[in-house]
């Protein structure tokens, strides 16, 4: 019974060193990047194109409109500054605010032409992102990679290895396909912190 008792003590002690240290360390997970220019693929694909021009056709409306309306606010002020010399004090000062809530006005509402542009454009942004995002995860299980950079983040690299695992031409190609064109639609801009 003391063998027994003693091989028990040896296999309890040999044991107690394997359960102190806990289960095995994992493999350790070797980095296999690619590379893509996500600013070309919004200026080289389809979509982007698309969504560029319908911005700027938005923004040459919106300072066509807004000329036109600062033409006539500066005829207006002339007409004002030739009035003011003969009108009393109270009319003239109403006259004067009259004016100057015009200017407020149309200064307002430019600003909120230009915020509505501008929210389309982040609105067109994150579609094509979320479409993207599928494209890049196929592209990355393709090339049996793990992970994704863009160029812009990488501080060296030899240009042959940029070239080897830039897959920009292959993301602008698929997402000509899966997503060629896309309406602007304006939108208010998220308030910062907001999506």
């Amino acid at each position: 019974m003391k063998k027994t008792l003693f091989a028990l003590a040896l296999l309890a002690a040999a044991a107690q060193p394997a359960l102190a240290a806990g289960p095995p360390p994992q493999p350790q997970v070797q980095p296999r990047i690619l590379l893509i220019d996500r600013q070309a693929i919004l200026r080289q694909s389809k979509v982007g194109q698309d969504v560029a021009k319908q911005v700027q056709t938005y923004a040459d409306q919106a300072k066509a409109d807004i000329a036109g309306q600062q033409k006539a606010l500066q005829t207006e002020a002339q007409q004002l500054q030739q009035q003011v010399a003969i009108l009393a004090a109270d009319a003239r000062q109403k006259k004067v605010q009259a004016f100057e809530a015009k200017q407020a006005g149309m200064q307002a509402t430019a600003q909120k032409r230009e915020a509505a542009i501008q929210g389309g454009f982040m609105k067109a942004q994150q579609t094509i992102a979320q479409t993207l995002e599928p494209i890049l995860n196929g592209l990355m299980q393709q090339r049996g990679a793990n992970m994704i950079l863009d160029k812009n983040a990488v501080v060296f690299a030899s240009p042959d290895a940029v070239k080897a695992f830039d897959i920009t031409q292959a993301a602008v190609a698929q997402l000509d396909q899966k997503l060629p064109s896309l309406k602007v639609t304006l939108a208010t801009a998220p308030a910062p912190g907001q999506k």
